[in-house]
This record gives structure tokens, sequence and C-alpha cells, in this order.
């Protein structure tokens, strides 16, 4: 299955009805719970997007927002604190760099953007810790051809044993 956050209109506004769910005071938007829902259904996701400023770009960073929320992907307890909830999901990272490795590695941007997402989120609500693929040089590409090898070599990871 492929999702296309901006063909299918997501909005990635964290709004006042998202703050409400998050508090617990609320129901969760429909949207959003379709999603969870999207993502309740499968063992294995693969996030692709460009590096926008050396993060996320805003659809799939609102998108996690919103969706990866208190109540579904981690509950926040006072006593106890965080307790993770995605261990059934394992995500898989596709980034599209504009720069050349050699300029991600000289100032550790390809490092930073693993500890942003990898530990900062994915680890956060407990996801499996799937393949990260970088494909460097990406504004230069002529069509998909380099995405597509770096989602093939995801789904080749994921599949071996």
């Amino acid at each position: 299955m492929i999702a296309d956050l901006h063909g299918e209109g997501f909005g990635p506004r964290f709004t006042v009805a998202d703050k409400r769910a998050y508090d617990r005071v609320a129901p969760v938007p429909d949207d959003v719970r379709r999603e969870q829902q999207r993502l309740d259904a499968v063992t294995d996701v693969v996030l692709v997007f460009p590096v926008f400023w050396w993060s996320l770009p805003t659809m799939l960073k609102g998108w996690i927002d919103r969706v990866f929320s208190n109540g579904w992907a981690f509950d926040y307890v006072a006593e106890t604190g965080v307790v993770r909830k995605l261990s059934p999901l394992r995500v898989h990272l596709v980034a599209l760099a504009g720069s050349d490795a050699a300029l991600y590695d000289r100032h550790g941007y390809e490092a930073a953007i693993r500890t942003q997402v990898r530990h900062g989120i994915l680890e956060y609500c407990g996801t499996r810790d799937g393949v990260t693929a970088f494909v460097f040089e990406s504004e230069g590409l002529e069509g998909d051809q380099s995405v597509m090898a770096a989602v093939r070599r995801v789904k080749e990871a994921v599949a071996a044993p």
C-alpha cells in the first residue's frame, strides 16, 4: 500500500482538536484515527521524504505530530513515565538529500537526522528499528530511479530474515 499524504489531502496542522485529543479530553480527529488504523494494519512502514533544512518536511512532521499521539503511540503516566506502544511497528526511512554524502558526514547531518527521527520520535514511541537509507545528491537525479533503488534496498532488507 502506498500513501500519498499530499494527494489524500492530509492536513498537517496541529489544531486545538489535536491538543484536546492529546490531553485526552476529546476524541481523536477522524483523519488522525484513519491514519492510526492504517498503521495498526501493517508491521512495516517506509517513510520516503526530502530532507528540508536538515529535517523533515512540514507534511511528514505534521503527520507524525498528529498521528503518533498520546494514547496511541505512547502513554504518559505521571507515576511511571512513558509507556511506549508501537512495538509491533517497524519504521524504515528513505531520506532524499540534496547534498552529497561527504557534506552530510562532515557536518554530522546524517547523524543528526538519525538522532532526531530515530531516537527522538520512533524510539520514544517504541517502534522497532528499521532500515535508514539516504539518497544523496537527489536534486540532480533524473526521474525516480535512485529513489526507487533506495526503496528496493529497504524492501530487500525488510524481507531478509
